[in-house]
């Protein structure tokens, strides 16, 4: 599998990815089911510090997320994470993560961290698995504060994998 940057090109298909509303609003912030159709071809805006990128299988992709650099924390978190329904509980999502944590760890930043919600064990698993760890509960309660859904905020410990290997 190879992770490529994302184009416009597969909004729709991505969109079409959400099975619900819950996973629309992951990726739109718009708590809709279907995806809305003013937004299937440009849903996703364009800002300097977010990087979006599609992991292809041969030429199909496969699975989507977000790299959002922050300066001024000296972070990167990984965002808006989806993989096709076709290919779910297959490792594509676990794979995904890593291949994501390629162009997050050559970013340069200090930290690595993403948020989940605290009922998705399938992506639990998989970022536990990519050498992700819970933050401290204090730490995760002040994050939350202002959330429009409490998370489960996870940081890259590097422990399941080899760093160097990743930013090769």
């Amino acid at each position: 599998m190879e992770l490529r940057g994302f184009s416009d090109g597969y909004g729709g298909q991505v969109a079409s990815w959400a099975v619900n509303a819950k996973e629309v609003a992951l990726l739109s912030g718009r708590v809709e089911y279907p995806f809305p159709e003013e937004l299937r071809t440009n849903w996703r805006t364009v800002e300097e510090d977010i990087h979006s990128y599609l992991l292809f299988d041969g030429e199909r992709p496969v699975g989507y997320g977000e790299i959002w650099l922050d300066d001024e924390e000296d972070e990167v978190e990984l965002a808006r994470i989806i993989v096709d329904p076709n290919v779910r509980g297959r490792g594509v999502g676990a794979e995904l993560v890593r291949a994501l944590l390629g162009p997050a760890l050559n970013a340069g930043y200090s930290e690595v961290f993403l948020r989940v919600r605290p009922e998705n064990a399938a992506a639990i698993r998989a970022y536990h698995g990519s050498g992700f760890v819970d933050v401290p509960a204090a730490l995760m309660e002040e994050w939350n504060d202002g959330q429009p859904v409490p998370y489960r905020w996870m940081r890259y410990a590097g422990e399941q994998m080899d760093a160097g290997e990743l930013r090769g």
